[in-house]
């Protein structure tokens, strides 16, 4: 009488391993690990006969095993610190990088730093514990200097949207400065001269880059900005909407206003909507957003392009990785004014 067979769940069925991938193969554990990581030395035939029993077995490399460690120490990953993945401007740039990545073999993890120089730091402490290949940072902090050790091991980093401090690495960047400058020169175009600024934070870089632009296009055409039309430091669209609300209630209220990054700029149409005024005060935002389109009216937008700097920030990193060597430096990508309606509404001043 034979022994009856362990029970075993239904449909269950154990994940190949590389040992069965050898076997099948005919080859050793080591010929499979150098196939799946590309490494050079495998004669052809082995390595069709490993390629085979890969997709026979359905086999999926486990690359966090140490034994599947490619030769020059990669993990297969790219860390991103962004500045927040609920944000249109970083969805779309982390979208471009997984791309780019994906057509490589290569995955993407990402965090969202929220402006806070601590998390900044222990986002990128992790990812680097984890071994990640290389580091695509929008920084928060005001100083990465202590990136160096990494950058001197031969990790390779891109910031994206704003530039490093204290760090020679490659920076893609928006061209801030002549966008907001744009904005300007559309407004003053269509008739203003009393233009109010609403912005960021003074400590982000892209934030003081788009105020300069904003403050040498005024003067451009002979406009000196008032102290009292000039609002830092907003960051949430309720800060935005008090700030337009406060602008418009004063005696001389300004007749366009310029907002510098999208959030602003929705905080702003929100309040003018409210007041009943979208159709009398004219807007432009710097950063497109979802359905700026669709309101009324459509919202006149400084573009910036977060999917070709996530292209441009994921091209210098594999070519980095690939061996590639140049002396970093910043990468400008041009921003493009899309006039839809709201930048457009004619001021006092407008022959």
């Amino acid at each position: 009488m034979h022994a009856a067979a362990p029970a075993t769940s239904v449909g269950a069925k154990a994940r190949p391993t590389l040992r069965d991938v050898a076997l099948l193969a005919g080859v050793s554990p080591k010929t499979v690990s150098r196939v799946v990581n590309g490494e050079a030395g495998v004669s052809a035939p082995k390595t069709a006969a490993v390629q085979r029993a890969i997709a026979q077995l359905d086999y999926r490399p486990n690359f966090t095993a140490s034994s599947l460690r490619r030769a020059s120490g990669r993990s297969a990953a790219i860390a991103a610190v962004l500045e927040d993945l609920a944000n249109p401007f970083s969805a779309a740039l982390h979208r471009a990088l997984e791309d780019a990545a994906r057509d490589r073999g290569v995955l993407i993890f990402a965090g969202s730093v929220d402006e806070n120089p601590e998390r900044e730091r222990d986002l990128i402490h992790a990812f680097t514990m984890r071994q990640a290949d290389a580091l695509v940072v929008v920084p928060a902090s005001d100083d990465q200097s202590y990136l160096a050790g990494e950058v001197n091991a031969g990790t390779p980093v891109v910031f994206v949207d704003r530039p490093p401090v204290g760090l020679p690495v490659d920076a893609v960047l928006a061209d801030n400065h002549d966008g907001a400058a744009s904005a300007v020169h559309h407004l003053v175009a269509q008739g203003h001269r009393n233009i109010a600024y609403l912005g960021d934070l003074q400590t982000i870089p892209t934030a003081r880059q788009r105020f300069q632009g904003f403050r040498e296009a005024l003067a451009d055409h002979g406009i000196r900005p008032s102290a009292a039309t000039a609002v830092h430091d907003l960051h949430t669209e309720q800060e935005s909407e008090e700030a337009v609300r406060r602008l418009l209630s004063a005696e001389s209220p300004p007749t366009a206003l310029f907002t510098s990054q999208n959030l602003v700029t929705i905080g702003a149409i929100r309040a003018l909507q409210q007041l009943g005024r979208q159709h009398e005060v004219a807007l432009v935002g710097f950063d497109d957003f979802p359905l700026a389109d669709l309101l009324q009216p459509a919202v006149t937008v400084v573009a910036q392009d977060p999917s070709e700097m996530g292209r441009l920030a994921a091209s210098l990193i594999f070519r980095r990785l690939d061996g590639e060597q140049w002396r970093p430096r910043t990468h400008l990508v041009a921003t493009r004014l899309i006039p839809r309606g709201s930048g457009e509404i004619r001021g006092p001043h407008r022959g």
